[in-house]
């Protein structure tokens, strides 16, 4: 059984590279001096290119079944996709602006520059001991704190533009959605490893995010 789902975890991650990959190149090539489909392809590649460092020694620890083998492999995998993810909600933010940017924009923008500030420096901590097989947990907890109230903002954002843009009109869900999923991730994985599984609708989500742009 455990061979099963580690088989349909490779067969999902990479139809989900491949995937979120294809959108973001094709948002590239159909942008014709658009502006919010030229920053969509941008954050699309953004997101699957810091994923694919961190899932790609995920599928080789459960071909070889070794994941001592790969442990300095995943562990720099997610240190980068941590930031990686930081940096495609700061820009999802410019996009949230560019269909209109809300009262004290500029006061936001600050704020969500100095939250994934705050984010990438904590990631980039050697206390996070990225390397264990069991990182601190109260490193998790305090690195995802900036993590999770810059995702509230974006959030808000999308939220109060959802009528203005019907493209994106749920944009705010999806985000809402995915830390809904990740949550439990960051505050039980540790103690129960099968809560990791969350991981797969959370990337789902992040698919209906990047689908959702084609229509910018």
């Amino acid at each position: 059984m455990k061979r099963m789902f580690g088989w349909v975890e490779i067969g999902f991650d990479i139809i989900y590279l491949v995937v979120a990959f294809s959108i973001g190149l094709f948002l590239l090539i159909t942008m014709n001096d658009n502006i919010l489909r030229l920053l969509s392809s941008i954050m699309a590649f953004v997101l699957v290119g810091g994923d694919f460092f961190h899932l790609l020694p995920r599928i080789q620890t459960i071909l070889s079944k070794d994941e001592s083998r790969f442990r300095r492999a995943l562990g720099r995998g997610k240190k980068i996709t941590s930031i990686t993810m930081t940096l495609f909600y700061v820009l999802m933010w410019y996009l949230g602006l560019m269909i209109k940017a809300p009262l004290y924009s500029e006061i936001l923008t600050i704020i969500v520059y100095a939250l994934a500030f705050i984010r990438i420096i904590l990631c980039l901590l050697p206390q996070n001991k990225w390397d264990d097989r069991y990182p601190p947990f109260k490193w998790g907890i305090l690195r995802n704190i900036p993590f999770f109230i810059l995702g509230l903002v974006v959030a808000y954002l999308f939220f109060i533009n959802s009528s203005i843009n019907l493209s994106v009109s749920f944009m705010w869900l999806a985000i809402l959605l995915s830390y809904g999923f990740y949550l439990p991730v960051v505050l039980y994985a540790n103690q129960y490893p099968k809560i990791g599984m969350l991981m797969l609708p959370k990337t789902s989500v992040y698919i209906w995010m990047l689908w959702m742009f084609l229509s910018l």
